[in-house]
């Protein structure tokens, strides 16, 4: 028989504090009434002896030290999971708000996972299609990959998840099942409406469960959010043989949360002010990210996240980069010249990239095409350094020729317009008529055979830009 206990012990914010327990473990979820009509439910998130500390999901709003009954369930959070739960809307924590009934389900999951052996990891191999050139051209997303997007305030990353969201594929030929678990933190009424009615209006939500965490919801949900969608993805990765796409935004808002809750429990605080297992969290999130031997499906994840005054350097950003396999930049320059998406390939990398393109992949010119625009992206900086020095006049043609590429690589290769679905194939024949604007002794990264096949010169107009056919122009 369920022991419950009457009273609280203390009341600190999100946590509070109860004295007296028998038998109570790390992780369990408790249950709580609140003057004997109010339900609430919570989380043993710390145990000293008898006493407990106890995350409340929905607040502890109306709570007083006498009015509260606690009962152990004895398990930790747990959600009915169903391939059912696509094409639904969740709040933070599980539970469906968008009036169309609950899940029916037998399966029931720990939203923290379970313990995954490394060793039977598979390595990531082919490619997911964001049908974004800058994405699946330079920094190439593979199936079980980690791939995050780092961005700053006022940047269009939701407009970019959106987009992915929309767009995402396996490609044309591929037969397999494929499914979005989108995971929204901290975000305004706005934002998560603009999210549904892009999903709805473009016909992509019949395979998308989503998640929406407002910002006015207790802090602690938060916390949660991220594991209920990864539970998700896992049960329709690995029990429902899908490849399941998990995009995760915001996990500033994540680690924020994260601080809160270490301060009300009175912390010694680390870097910036977060706790010190900051690491760890975030490495529990991401490492759920993978394919497993003997399992069909996978798990992506594109985790975005907001840089605090767009230091790189900042603890989530830094933590993450470590635990990653790359990252994709956003750059607040390309976005005030009207650039969308506003990537900065430079410090952008895909470490898998090179195991899920060329033949049998995607084309066997991918990863020349790749090296040498990066090659030739690096030497427009220096010209433009160089030009701001001497000026412009002044350069060599070579590094004219350098100053005229960079333009157009950023308006035609970077910059595509929100609706534009490119494939592989546009991709990077829209890099080849970019690299056409050399002579062919500039091109030192590819290989003589693809030269051979693939090369051949753009005409380029007296102020340096390229000349359109009528299809680019339609395309432009």
């Amino acid at each position: 028989m369920a022991i419950e206990y009457l009273g609280l012990s203390g009341i600190n914010g999100p946590l509070v504090v109860l004295e007296g327990l028998q038998g109570a473990s790390y992780d369990e979820i408790v249950e709580m009434t609140v003057n004997g009509t109010q339900h609430k439910m919570g989380r043993i998130i710390e145990i000293y002896r008898d006493k407990a500390v106890i995350q409340v999901f929905e607040g502890t709003e109306g709570m007083a030290l006498r009015n509260t009954h606690t009962r152990l369930t004895g398990h930790p959070m747990e959600i009915a999971v169903s391939e059912e739960m696509l094409g639904r809307t969740f709040n933070g924590i599980g539970e469906p708000i968008d009036g169309l009934g609950e899940i029916s389900s037998d399966v029931k999951l720990d939203v923290n996972g379970k313990p995954l052996n490394p060793v039977t990891r598979e390595y990531p191999r082919n490619y997911i299609r964001t049908g974004i050139s800058a994405i699946d051209g330079l920094t190439t997303l593979i199936r079980g990959q980690k791939l995050p997007i780092f961005s700053g305030n006022g940047l269009p990353h939701d407009q970019l998840a959106a987009q992915i969201v929309q767009q995402a594929s396996l490609g044309e030929d591929s037969d397999e099942q494929f499914a979005i678990v989108f995971a929204a933190m901290g975000v305004k009424y706005d934002v998560a409406d603009f999210f549904r009615r892009t999903f709805e209006e473009s016909g992509v939500s019949d395979h998308v469960a989503m998640f929406i965490n407002l910002a006015n919801d207790p802090v602690v949900e938060r916390l949660i959010t991220p594991k209920v969608a990864l539970t998700v993805a896992e049960y329709l990765a690995f029990e429902k043989g899908m490849h399941i796409l998990v995009i995760l935004t915001d996990m500033t808002s994540f680690a924020e949360a994260m601080r809160e809750v270490s301060s009300s429990k009175g912390e010694i605080p680390s870097r910036k002010g977060f706790p010190g297992y900051l690491y760890s969290e975030l490495a529990a999130l991401y490492e759920r990210a993978g394919i497993v031997a003997g399992r069909p499906g996978s798990v992506t994840q594109i985790p975005i996240l907001t840089m605090p005054n767009d230091d790189i350097t900042h603890p989530i950003p830094d933590l993450t980069g470590y635990i990653t396999e790359g990252q994709i930049v956003l750059d607040r320059d390309l976005n005030g010249q009207s650039i969308y998406p506003p990537i900065n390939v430079l410090p952008s990398l895909s470490r898998l990239m090179k195991d899920g393109i060329g033949k049998g992949f995607t084309r066997e010119d991918h990863q020349d095409v790749a090296n040498q625009l990066f090659s030739c992206y690096a030497k427009v900086g220096d010209a433009r350094a160089l030009a701001s020095v001497i000026g412009e006049d002044e350069l060599s043609p070579t590094d004219k020729l350098y100053l005229a590429f960079g333009k157009e690589f950023e308006h035609r290769f970077i910059g595509q317009d929100i609706h534009d679905n490119r494939n592989i194939f546009k991709t990077l024949d829209i890099g080849w008529k970019l690299l056409g604007m050399f002579p062919r002794e500039e091109l030192d990264r590819i290989d003589t055979k693809i030269l051979d096949q693939y090369y051949k010169p753009s005409e380029v107009a007296e102020d340096g830009s390229l000349i359109l056919d009528e299809e680019d122009n339609d395309e432009r």
